[in-house]
């Protein structure tokens, strides 16, 4: 009788403990019937009960962010083997980034969803693939939360807002690094090195039937036979699959304030952006574009198919596309070019089937002007011209090397973070570099992430041997952050480091002139150099705004002096051809 007694009161203990197990395991959103999104707390407290569930699962805490808190970093593995320098050997990894917008909140929830539902067995558990999330990167954004800021978006209840605890918008500082959030992104990229990233998003820029889209980063841009796998292959065959899914799905609808029909372009994903940064180190990068007018319910589910069916072809590509990361960056090497800006090659175009709803401009009630409003009880299927093929408006030659004075240690500390291989030299050097001058460059009216940022930059280059010290950094271009660096060094480039203005301090002329004083010393320079003076001449004959201003002209004397400072708009990092 006792042991029968014994039996039972186990029976009953473990069938507690299942009960117990299962109902910590279902979601805020599984809760609330699709009306709620978890909290950051929630969220944490869902991986860690997942993790003591389940030994494929593990959760690790990295690095910190502008809130104080770490990131987490929760990993899947069917054998449960967590070193990813083992991982890489045999499988392929995919790293999933939710909640840098935290109010677009769903790919937190259906995150959550498919790890549980693969730990558990309704999803089949991946062989090739390992699934690795930042549940939310945004997590000062994500404990700042409010019910109001997501002005047109359907649910759900409460999010997070867009900025960080610093008010960043973390998806426009992937280059620049201000955030620690960002700081640590880099720490968990280089670390984890994925096959495949996902960026979970939610937008509107326009009303159309689909709740889901696709961001993927531009086939050119990534270039050779991985761009042409993405464009060819990968992107068709997610298409494919989601719609025999029952769910359909179109590119990100690139427009604002008008209507599709009217065609639209790719957007371009400059390495500011999530997928534009994991570009530079050959990994495959899509945004989910969830429709913020849809349900959240919808959203959700659709979130977690996407996910789903990407991780489907992951696990058939896997060879084919370790094949292709492995050769791509010493197929950029093959190369004596490089680009580093695009624009739309508007001989190539794509045609989608889309579906939309009627829109048209109507008088607005409000102003008075015209304002744009779709007509929901009149949907559509039309053939739209879609711009998705760009080709290069700027290439550079592609040095052997750079060299970078040790005073710029801002840089080597992303460079760095970036695992970069640098070479530090061990005596003072005298090298033959390319060196550039900066021309002209135009900067933002308005600030921008905290910067006013510069654009349309050009540049003059000049070869001549320079002297360099013990401890100044070589650079050697031929490794795998290959692109990292070129777009970074490389001050024409829309996101470099000179863009982004960590080099302001050589735009400004550190040693000047009193009047008084240049103008006996410009005399001279005058009678002493015909050529200087008849530039001079010349430049008051042709230049009014310069003939009228002698300050203007007692500077440009100044600067063909030996008195002018070499460093003023030289800019600090040198080529090795």
């Amino acid at each position: 009788m006792k042991q029968i007694l014994l039996t039972a009161f186990f029976l009953c203990f473990i069938h507690i403990s299942n009960s117990q197990k299962k109902n910590i395991l279902i979601t805020v959103f599984e809760k609330s019937q699709g009306a709620e999104t978890a909290t950051y707390d929630q969220t944490i407290d869902f991986y860690l009960n997942l993790a003591t569930s389940y030994s494929e699962i593990s959760v690790q805490e990295i690095g910190e962010t502008d809130s104080g808190k770490p990131l987490h970093l929760v990993i899947l593995n069917s054998n449960a083997e967590f070193d990813f320098t083992k991982i890489r050997k045999n499988k392929r990894i995919l790293l999933i980034n939710n909640g840098i917008h935290p109010g677009e909140s769903d790919g937190i929830d259906a995150t959550m969803l498919l790890f549980r539902d693969i730990a558990n067995g309704k999803i089949a558990m991946p062989k090739n693939t390992v699934i690795v999330t930042i549940p939310i990167y945004n997590v000062g954004g994500s404990l700042n939360r409010n019910t109001s800021t997501r002005t047109n978006q359907n649910g759900p209840k409460a999010y997070g807002f867009r900025g960080n605890a610093r008010n960043y918008d973390l998806n426009r500082d992937f280059i620049k690094c201000d955030t620690k959030n960002a700081k640590t992104f880099t720490q968990i990229f280089q670390l984890v090195q994925p096959d495949v990233f996902i960026d979970t998003h939610v937008s509107n820029g326009a009303d159309y039937q689909y709740t889901l889209t696709h961001l993927f980063t531009q086939h050119n841009k990534l270039g050779g036979h991985l761009g042409t796998y993405l464009h060819k292959s990968l992107m068709p065959e997610l298409e494919k699959k989601l719609t025999k899914k029952k769910w359909d799905i179109t590119p990100y609808v690139n427009v604002f304030n008008s209507v599709p029909e009217k065609g639209f372009s790719q957007f371009l994903d400059y390495p500011r952006y999530s997928t534009g940064y994991t570009t530079l180190f050959n990994t495959l990068g899509m945004m989910i574009e969830t429709h913020m007018l849809k349900p959240y319910k919808q959203r959700v589910i659709g979130t977690y198919e996407m996910l789903k069916t990407m991780i489907e072809i992951i696990e058939v590509d896997t060879d084919k596309i370790k094949e292709l990361r492995s050769n791509a960056y010493k197929n950029i090497l093959q190369h004596k070019t490089y680009p580093l800006d695009w624009s739309i090659d508007t001989s190539k175009t794509t045609t989608l089937h889309f579906k939309g709803f009627e829109g048209k401009m109507i008088t607005s009630k409000i102003t008075g002007a015209q304002r744009l409003k779709y007509f929901r009880d009149k949907p559509f299927t039309k053939e739209i011209i879609y711009q998705n093929y760009f080709k290069p408006k700027l290439e550079i030659s592609i040095p052997t090397a750079y060299i970078i004075p040790q005073g710029w240690h801002n840089i080597i500390e992303l460079l760095k973070l970036n695992q970069v291989e640098t070479k530090v030299l061990q005596q003072d050097t005298i090298i033959h570099v390319e060196a550039y001058k900066i021309i002209d460059y135009k900067t933002r009216t308005l600030t921008y992430e905290g910067h006013y940022q510069h654009f349309n930059t050009s540049v003059g280059l000049t070869k001549k041997e320079m002297s360099f010290r013990k401890g100044d950094f070589l650079i050697y271009t031929d490794q795998p952050a290959i692109r990292y660096l070129l777009e970074t060094l490389e001050p024409q480039a829309p996101d470099s480091f000179f863009n982004w203005n960590f080099f302001d301090t050589v735009l400004q002329q550190k040693e000047g002139f009193s009047p008084y004083v240049w103008e006996d010393l410009a005399k001279e320079l005058l009678d002493n150099n015909p050529s200087i003076k008849h530039k001079f001449t010349t430049k008051k004959e042709t230049d009014i705004e310069f003939a009228n201003n002698w300050y203007a002209q007692l500077q440009w004397l100044h600067q063909q002096s030996k008195y002018y400072e070499k460093a003023h708009l030289e800019y600090p990092v040198y080529r090795v051809m």
